[in-house]
């Protein structure tokens, strides 16, 4: 299992399954949300996973139509976001996790509208837009 926070402490989360993917997203939206050249996803079931304090501190922000990005009102803690047409799964953003994780399957995503700043130099698949 897999636990996780956000930045204050007030909501906490955990996951009951395994996270083996991790998508480097580099979309203009991700780097805004982040703040940061990229935002490290997993995708996650909802069924799987649980928020196990602190519910009543989560807002969400719809940037594009059917996509809820969802973050601490407290702290501004991005924790995952959702989409609308695809209820059973998550995205959860790898930077609350709690828990130590060894992905087999890592990549870049949207790489076409990364962060002038930022220079791809791992060895992992890049997409220029999203990677199925």
């Amino acid at each position: 299992m897999h636990t996780g926070s956000c930045l204050c402490g007030k909501v906490r989360y955990e996951y009951r399954g395994e996270i083996d993917e991790v998508s480097m997203c580099h979309c203009t939206q991700c780097q805004k949300a982040q703040g940061s050249a990229f935002a490290a996803v997993a995708p996650i079931r909802s069924a799987d996973f649980r928020i196990t304090q602190g519910a009543d501190y989560l807002k969400e922000y719809r940037a594009t139509p059917n996509k809820a990005r969802v973050f601490c009102a407290e702290c501004g803690s991005p924790l995952f976001s959702a989409r609308d047409d695809l209820p059973e799964a998550k995205r959860l953003r790898l930077g609350t996790l709690d828990s130590a994780i060894s992905p087999s399957k890592r990549y870049h995503a949207w790489v076409s509208s990364k962060a002038a700043w930022f220079d791809l130099t791992d060895e992992h698949p890049k997409f220029e837009e999203f990677a199925r």
